[in-house]
């Protein structure tokens, strides 16, 4: 069976098609597209406007998706979409295009949750069996482990995301979007050197990352104002490294710990790490020495896997098709609020 899927929950707009041969066997990935809405140095990306670059390029990159996997409209046998969670425009300009190709191509739809989606790609390109998923993105912050047919969430954000968080400090900076600006923080994080006091914000399994951010941007409008500013314990310059360093450093330890927390209360010895943050070097090392100490082991992805994708959504909502659901035209609506443990995994045990 081949399914395409249309992604377009935040600046990133992903089209995939995947085909998932007889049971048993792995699925194959046909084509992986994504275009990237990026904004200028010190600016987010608004919901218009990332709305309209999806609207701009999804009928081509879907032509470009077809042609690159080979495949005809005859070969397809649903159109997966992000239902939610996400920006409202742009998931309403994806969930527009998927009707119109469902209308087109009298093909049957299929609404995927995008956090499920992230879950289930991890799944397939890992091998992870049954592992506590740490699920980190710019609109999501979740700690999850699977039982009786939903992924429970055990911890999260209580109130922005930890790529929220890392982005908007990049926009403090005012440094590049591109590729990512989280990206750029961890390019810079690994000149530094300089491990500065922040707040630590775990409270139980959950997490709080708002004061976090406060704080560096206060330091950073010191370091702006004053250039030569030294740490007192070591006497060394304080850079703008430092202070990616000392943001990447904290946070992380922070999900580290309620990660571990959440694999002592499962009994699980595996960690998948899933969402854009996921491919973040200096997360999966952490992790890893963790997991290591606890005699475990971490699954993570590059890129191509990690970041919004076209394909995940494709063969989550593949999986669900094949136990026979679909989604009608008249309730492929989107939704901003699409709580992970709300769907039903009708195709595990």
């Amino acid at each position: 069976m081949i399914a395409i899927g249309l992604e377009g929950s935040a600046n990133k707009l992903g089209v995939g098609i995947i085909s998932h041969p007889s049971p048993g066997k792995p699925a194959k990935v046909l084509s992986n597209i994504r275009h990237t809405f990026v904004t200028p140095p010190g600016e987010g990306f608004l919901p218009k406007d990332t709305a309209k670059h999806h609207r701009t390029w999804v009928v081509r990159l879907v032509k470009q998706a077809m042609v690159e996997a080979g495949v005809s409209i005859n070969d397809i046998d649903c159109i997966c979409y992000t239902k939610g969670p996400g920006m409202g425009a742009p998931l309403q300009s994806v969930a527009v295009a998927a009707r119109m190709l469902s209308l087109l191509w009298q093909k049957e739809l299929v609404g995927v949750n995008h956090c499920v989606g992230h879950i289930e790609m991890g799944r397939e390109i890992t091998g992870a069996q049954n592992p506590v998923v740490l699920y980190v993105s710019g609109g999501n912050t979740q700690v999850i482990a699977y039982a009786e047919q939903r992924y429970r969430i055990f911890g999260e954000a209580l109130d922005i995301a930890v790529g929220n968080c890392l982005d908007r400090f990049a926009r403090t900076l005012e440094i590049s979007n591109d590729p990512a600006p989280g990206y750029n923080i961890e390019q810079l994080a690994k000149k530094g050197k300089v491990l500065l006091d922040l707040p630590y914000a775990v409270k139980g399994m959950d997490c709080s990352f708002s004061g976090i951010l406060a704080s560096i941007d206060i330091l950073a409008g010191d370091l702006k104002a004053n250039p030569d500013q030294r740490d007192p314990l070591t006497g060394e310059v304080i850079t703008t490294a430092d202070l990616c360093f000392s943001l990447q450093e904290t946070v992380y330890a922070m999900l580290v710990e309620i990660t571990e927390r959440a694999m002592a209360h499962v009994g699980s010895n595996q960690v998948l790490i899933v969402g854009g943050v996921g491919c973040n070097e200096r997360l999966q090392e952490m992790m890893g020495i963790m997991a290591k100490d606890r005699g475990g082991s971490v699954f993570g992805m590059d890129e191509r896997f990690a970041i919004d994708n076209g394909i995940m959504i494709a063969h989550a909502g593949l999986e669900a098709y094949k136990t026979g659901f679909t989604t009608p035209l008249e309730e492929s609506t989107c939704t901003q609020r699409f709580r992970t443990d709300e769907v039903f995994v009708r195709w595990r045990d």
